[in-house]
C-alpha cells in the first residue's frame, strides 16, 4: 500500500513524503503480520512507542486507537486508518470512500492500516415532520359619525396548523373562530414539493391564485377594513387543485394554476359537476423591488358563468409601499353590466427607536367599485341584482408597529364614502372611524 503522495502503483517505502524510523518500523510489522493474534500482541506496544516519541498519533476515547502516518486531512491532522465494525473480513484494496485496507479478519474497535482519509463530516439528517402553529387575532373599536353610533367587533381569530410530513410532503389547515362572528373552515390541503420546491402540487380548499390584495392574510392587510377588490369582488376560497412552478434568478417567476368545484368547503358533498371553475396567475419580479401581477378567473356562482381579469402592480423598499391594481368582472350573455373595481395606496414607514413602539407608518388609500352583483339571481326574478352599489373611497390612517411590522400593529383609519344621490348604502359600508389591535403569532 501506499500512502498520500506516493505515485500510482508504489510500495509502501516509495512515498515522496519523508516519515520517521519509528513510523517505518511500525509500517514494517503491521505490513508483514496479516494474522490477528500476531497484530493484538505488536500493536499495543507500538502505540505506547510512538505515542512517546510522535506527535502525529491520535487516539480517541472510548473506542478503537487510531493510528496516522503521512496525509494530512482539511483540518491539518495526518490520518492512516479507518476503524472496521465487529469481525468483517477485509481484503486488500479499497473501501468505498477509496480508502485502502490489507487484508485480514479484524475484531470490533481494531484499525486498518489505510492511506490519507478525508475529515468526516457529520452527517445533517433534515426534519420529516414539522409542527407550525400560528394565530391572527384582530380585534376593532368603530364609530360611524352619520349614524351617531359605535361598535366593538373581533373581525378574525384565525388559528393554523402547516408544517412538512416529509421533506417532499407539507400540509396546511386553519380555522377563523370569529369571522365576522361565524365559525369557517378557511384552509384544508396537501402539498406536494418537487424539484426543490420549484413545483408544487396542491390539492383542498384554499384561496384560489387570484390578484394581489385578495390574497393578502388578515395580517398581512395596510389597513383595518379590505379594499373593494380583496372584499367584495375577488375574494374566492374553494375545493380544486393547483400546479405552481418558480423560476427564474434574474426576474424570479412564479406561475400558479388551477381547477375548482365552485361548491366551496360545506356544499361539497353531494356536489357534481360538467365544468371546473378555474383560476390562473403569474407573478414578476424585477429589480427585488417591483411586483408584476396578471390573474384570470372563470366561476359560476348560479345561473351564469362570470370571467374576471386582473392586473397589478407594487414597489416596495423599506421606506416604501406604492401598489395599484385593476380588476374586470364580466358576466355571459350580458346578464349584468361589467364591473370596473380599482384599488390603489401608499404606505410611507418611519422607523423609530423607542423600545415599545419600532414603526410608525403614515397611509393615504383611494378605492372604487361600479355596481356589483354577486353572481346569485334574485329567487322573486330570476335575474342578476345590484347587491353593492356605486361608490368611492378614500381612506387615511396610521399604523403603531410594536414590533416587527404585521406582528403587533394598531391600525388607526378614517373611511370616507362617496355614494351617488339614489343608493342606499349598506348599514356598515358608510363613513367611519376604526381603531384595530392586530396580533400574529
Amino acid at each position: 500500500m501506499c500512502f498520500r503522495g506516493a505515485p500510482e502503483g508504489g510500495s509502501s517505502w516509495k512515498c515522496n513524503t519523508r516519515v520517521t524510523a519509528l513510523q517505518h518500523l511500525f509500517q514494517t510489522f503491521a505490513d508483514a503480520t496479516y494474522n490477528y493474534p500476531v497484530m493484538k500482541r505488536l500493536i499495543p506496544l507500538l502505540v505506547l512507542l510512538v505515542s512517546a516519541t510522535s506527535p502525529i498519533l491520535a487516539a480517541t476515547p472510548g473506542s478503537a486507537t487510531l493510528f496516522t502516518t503521512v496525509g494530512t486531512l482539511p483540518a491539518g491532522q495526518s490520518a492512516a486508518t479507518v476503524t472496521l465494525p465487529a469481525e468483517q473480513p477485509v481484503t486488500e484494496g479499497t473501501l468505498p470512500g477509496g480508502q485502502s485496507v490489507t487484508e485480514g479478519t479484524l475484531p470490533a474497535g481494531q484499525s486498518a492500516i489505510a492511506g490519507a482519509l478525508p475529515a468526516e463530516q457529520p452527517a445533517t439528517k433534515e426534519p420529516t415532520f414539522t409542527v407550525q402553529l400560528h394565530g391572527t387575532v384582530r380585534a376593532k373599536f368603530e364609530y360611524q359619525p352619520d349614524l351617531g353610533k359605535s361598535r366593538f367587533e373581533v373581525r378574525n381569530a384565525r388559528f393554523s396548523l402547516s408544517g412538512n410530513v416529509t421533506p417532499l410532503v407539507s400540509y396546511k389547515a386553519e380555522i377563523d373562530l370569529s369571522d365576522e362572528g361565524s365559525i369557517k373552515m378557511l384552509d384544508a390541503y396537501a402539498r406536494l414539493n418537487m424539484l426543490h420546491r420549484k413545483l408544487r402540487l396542491t390539492i383542498g380548499q384554499m384561496r384560489v391564485p387570484f390578484t394581489i390584495d385578495a390574497h393578502r392574510s388578515p395580517h398581512e392587510q395596510y389597513f383595518a377594513n379590505r379594499s373593494f377588490i380583496a372584499k367584495q369582488a375577488g375574494n374566492v376560497r374553494d375545493v380544486g387543485a393547483t400546479l405552481g412552478w418558480s423560476f427564474g434568478q434574474t426576474v424570479p417567476v412564479t406561475l400558479e394554476g388551477g381547477l375548482f368545484n365552485g361548491s366551496g368547503l360545506t356544499g361539497q358533498k353531494d356536489y357534481w359537476t360538467r365544468s371546473f371553475n378555474y383560476s390562473a396567475k403569474a407573478r414578476f419580479r424585477f429589480a427585488e423591488r417591483v411586483n408584476l401581477s396578471l390573474s384570470i378567473q372563470k366561476t359560476h356562482p348560479d345561473i351564469v358563468d362570470i370571467h374576471m381579469y386582473d392586473v397589478g402592480a407594487y414597489y416596495e423598499n423599506p421606506l416604501w409601499h406604492i401598489e395599484a391594481e385593476y380588476l374586470r368582472k364580466n358576466y355571459a350573455r350580458d346578464a349584468f353590466s361589467g364591473v370596473n373595481v380599482v384599488d390603489a395606496f401608499v404606505c410611507r414607514n418611519v422607523p423609530l427607536k423607542s423600545r415599545a413602539l419600532k414603526q410608525l407608518s403614515i397611509l393615504a388609500r383611494y378605492d372604487y367599485m361600479s355596481d356589483h352583483s354577486t353572481g346569485v339571481a334574485d329567487p322573486a326574478t330570476g335575474t342578476l341584482v345590484t347587491d353593492d352599489p356605486e361608490r368611492h373611497r378614500v381612506t387615511g390612517g396610521v399604523t403603531f408597529s410594536l414590533g416587527l411590522p404585521f406582528r403587533a400593529d394598531i391600525r388607526v383609519n378614517y373611511e370616507a364614502y362617496f355614494y351617488r344621490a339614489t343608493a342606499t348604502p349598506a348599514l356598515s359600508e358608510q363613513d367611519k372611524f376604526v381603531a384595530e389591535f392586530m396580533v400574529r403569532f
